[in-house]
């Protein structure tokens, strides 16, 4: 392709001062207007046509002199909403998306933030829409460094016919066909609706486990951001997704190939059928869970996903089978916490996203399966792994004090000992539920204060967000294991947070 130039009031307020004291005093932001959660979920609010300069400011202003002019703008009325935009919109036309991950997290992460966002305190809730625009700055000096990638301006007389826009494209991503693919979405995102194209893509997201899961997560999260921003942005977005879906790596064309990382999806494919009627609704039953849980421990991909077809046609609930992926997910955390051991977490709130999102039954089977035989492939990538601790079996630990100090006690311990952090969350979970709200809060803060990488907003967001999607009898178990990357409140502030300090005028 040529250039690249163009192308491709309030959370909960039990423990506000307890956390403010673990998270640091973020009483610099007084200098910007509160941002309700209401200006947040204005989910299909159009973006203003002056955008373009936006994302402009972004790519072209210096890391040190960024977030000063961006703090003038809001001042001045730029809104949350256009900001949210120009960064996508920044990432995906500056940032190449092979990998999916490095310094593409610069994309991946903007829904991240905007989760964050949702979730934080009123005047907290600029922060991580300030660490999105000094990580992109990171990024673009990375892609500099890496051959200044940027998306290419597609004539209109290269794009298929309106008509021929979609059969073309699957047409395309079947073949692994990187320039058909690119001119076949840029029309299909022209004509079609939003909903019509994620259809598609949360398989082609999930087919392989290339990128560890990466790329199933920049299909969650593009989807979430352009429902956020507004449809009208897709085609760049678009553009720059269909590129990552068709990367494989080193090898040959897995249209003509069988690699590895291809086959669970295929096998998982010619599983569907086996599946049977009415799946959607079962027994729930605690063995189930730990059965499955047994069973990913040491399965294959091809035998995790017989065991979860096995499960769902003794009409056990699929229920049980999430519960038990994302209880295992907490698990290979646990016992490995690192880049692999988080994205075990990461990708499976993006495939269970997919699967809560698609309106196709043959997709929801199929993400489902695969979410299944992806965590044996993240378990084989980890290594010889300890027997233990188990999430199944992990004990309470004691606590040091009630509401607040107990908090504030976990996120201390977490800074030195992660497992007595796990013991004491899942403590505080069962003898003070009342604390969850005070907990979580604490937690978003510390990553506002102490998070220095693009890992640290998306690993909050899955976990905080999948704590509601695991069902009560395991969800604290799950919160837990999640102590293991959320951060500890020791140790200093980071640098874009003073570096946010200084562009707001409080040092």
């Amino acid at each position: 392709m040529s250039t690249r130039r163009d192308f491709l009031k309030t959370s909960a307020q039990a423990g506000a001062v307890g956390a403010a004291a673990a998270a640091g005093d973020f009483a610099f932001l007084n200098n910007l207007p509160p941002l309700s959660a209401q200006d947040v979920r204005r989910a299909l609010a159009p973006v203003q046509a002056d955008v373009e300069p936006l994302v402009r400011l972004i790519e072209d202003t210096a890391a040190e002199r960024l977030l000063p002019a961006m703090a003038e703008r809001i001042r001045n009325g730029v809104s949350y909403q256009q900001i949210l935009a120009a960064l996508m919109l920044a990432g995906v036309r500056g940032i190449q998306p092979r990998p999916v991950g490095f310094k593409f997290h610069a994309v991946l992460v903007v829904n991240s933030a905007h989760l964050a966002s949702l979730a934080a305190a009123d005047r907290d809730r600029w922060l991580p829409l300030f660490w999105g625009m000094d990580n992109f700055k990171r990024s673009q000096a990375r892609n500099a460094r890496e051959g200044d990638w940027r998306m290419s301006v597609l004539a209109d007389n290269r794009l298929p016919a309106p008509e021929h826009a979609v059969r073309n494209f699957r047409t395309a991503m079947d073949g692994w066909e990187v320039e058909n693919a690119d001119r076949a979405i840029a029309q299909v995102a022209r004509v079609a609706s939003l909903n019509e194209v994620y259809e598609m893509m949360w398989r082609y997201g999930a087919r392989d486990f290339r990128d560890i899961g990466h790329k199933a997560i920049f299909v969650a999260n593009s989807y979430r951001t352009l429902v956020t921003i507004g449809w009208r942005h897709a085609e760049p977005i678009l553009r720059s997704l269909a590129y990552a879906l068709v990367d494989s790596g080193r090898d040959a064309n897995p249209a003509r190939n069988d690699h590895a990382a291809d086959r669970p999806g295929r096998d998982n494919l010619r599983r569907l059928t086996r599946i049977r009627a009415g799946w959607q609704r079962g027994r729930v039953t605690r063995e189930a869970v730990t059965d499955l849980l047994a069973t990913l421990r040491n399965a294959s991909a091809a035998d995790a996903a017989e065991a979860v077809l096995t499960k769902i046609n003794e009409r056990i609930d699929p229920s049980c089978v999430w519960d038990a992926i994302f209880l295992f997910a907490g698990e290979l955390l646990m016992k490995q916490p690192g880049i692999v051991g988080l994205h075990t977490i990461t990708t499976m709130n993006a495939l269970a996203f997919g699967y809560q999102t698609t309106a196709s039954d043959e997709t929801r089977r199929f993400l489902m399966l695969q979410a299944a035989s992806f965590l044996t492939m993240f378990r084989a990538r980890m290594g010889e792994l300890p027997a233990n601790p188990r999430i199944d079996t992990l004990e309470a630990g004691e606590l040091m004090g009630q509401g607040q100090a107990a908090v504030d006690d976990i996120f201390a311990t977490a800074s030195t000992n992660k497992l007595q952090a796990a013991r004491k969350t899942l403590a505080l979970l069962t003898n003070q539920a009342s604390q969850l709200a005070p907990l979580m809060t604490t937690a978003r803060r510390l990553i506002f204060a102490k998070g220095n990488d693009s890992h640290d907003y998306k690993f909050s967001s899955a976990a905080l967000e999948d704590f509601y999607h695991v069902s009560p009898a395991w969800r604290n178990r799950f919160l837990a294991a999640s102590t293991y990357w959320l951060k500890g409140s020791g140790g200093a502030d980071s640098p874009v947070l003073r570096r946010t300090r200084a562009a707001l005028g409080n040092n």
